[in-house]
């Protein structure tokens, strides 16, 4: 068997498109029965048990974990382990999302008594409006497609791809009307990158007290440099009596010195320091530190607590944290 480089490309492209134009339908079925469905799960003081079987059971899965990242608790019941036990994780506090693309799932529509009985709300997401599912549901969201991206027009292709957008569209509705923030969702992703992204503080990554490299206006540019290369972020600050900031003396403020002849013995560092330094709070973001620095395109930002100087963050910090 070998393969046609130009036909498995033609075979690519043709889904690509067949599989955009049935998302871009859905726009066109979207009724009012949506913010019904949004309604329902906002009024829901357990959780979203999303079930499905077969190809539907995998988007319905995928839709639960994307529901439960994003503020709306959920998660999935496989329709035929429910009628072996499992239903005792549906409790009438819950709400029943159910993805069938026809309506006839047998392992779905046996569970229908059961949620009638706990008087559990029934959204349906299907390809058939007139379906026994559909009809039974509180709630109906139309995921139909004209025709599968599977030439044989057989294996779930399209018609998973329309559920999935659908389950996302009903999450991000969600995430919306909850007020969902960046700092809620870090909290459901504390590990990995995004994690530390999202909750990383600027007080956790700072250099303080003795790390903090700071000079006094009088000092001589001379004793400032040593300053600089003992402490290895680049720069100092430069400080009054009152660890007020006074201004920052940098590897460019130096060069400038030294391209106008300036005595490094003599001159006082208050006399070619720059003023106006970038500052940010202890309690902000750390990715906050890193858009200002990226923006000034600048390495170091000083940790300012109303004019007196609290730390300092260094790039270099930023990517061990695995921030930048």
């Amino acid at each position: 068997m070998t393969l046609d480089p130009t036909a498995a490309l033609t075979a690519a492209k043709r889904t690509f498109k067949m599989e955009a134009e049935a998302v871009a339908n859905l726009a066109q079925k979207l009724d009012q029965q949506f913010p019904k469905a949004c309604e329902l799960m906002l009024a829901s003081t357990g959780r979203i048990i999303v079930t499905g079987m077969g190809k539907s059971g995998h988007i319905a899965r995928k839709i639960a974990a994307t529901l439960a990242s994003t503020g709306t608790p959920a998660h999935f019941v496989h329709p035929g382990e429910a009628s072996h036990g499992d239903m005792g994780m549906i409790t009438a506090q819950d709400v029943v999302v159910a993805l069938s693309n026809s309506g006839t799932a047998v392992e779905i529509l046996t569970l229908l008594p059961l949620l009638k009985r706990l008087g559990v709300p029934l959204i349906a997401m299907t390809g058939n409006p007139d379906s026994a599912l559909a009809l039974a549901s509180d709630a109906h969201l139309d995921t139909g497609v004209e025709t599968e991206a599977c030439p044989l027009d057989l294996a779930p292709t399209s018609s998973t791809t329309t559920a999935l957008v659908m389950g996302d569209a009903l999450a991000i509705a969600l995430l919306e009307a909850r007020g969902f923030t960046a700092e809620d969702f870090a909290f459901s992703h504390p590990g990995g990158k995004l994690g530390r992204k999202l909750l990383l503080k600027v007080a956790d990554v700072m250099r303080e007290g003795y790390a903090i490299p700071r000079v006094n206006s009088a000092t001589k540019l001379i004793d400032a440099l040593l300053e600089i290369s003992q402490k290895g972020l680049g720069m100092t600050t430069v400080i009054d009596q009152d660890d007020v900031l006074l201004g920052l003396f940098t590897d460019g403020d130096l060069r400038r010195t030294l391209d106008k002849g300036l005595d490094v013995t003599s001159t006082p560092i208050r006399e070619v320091m720059t003023t106006g330094a970038k500052t940010i709070g202890a309690n902000h973001l750390a990715a906050e530190a890193l858009n200002i620095m990226e923006q000034n395109k600048i390495s170091a930002l000083v940790v300012a607590e109303g004019n007196s100087v609290r730390g300092v963050i260094h790039l270099m910090d930023l990517l061990r944290e695995g921030i930048a």
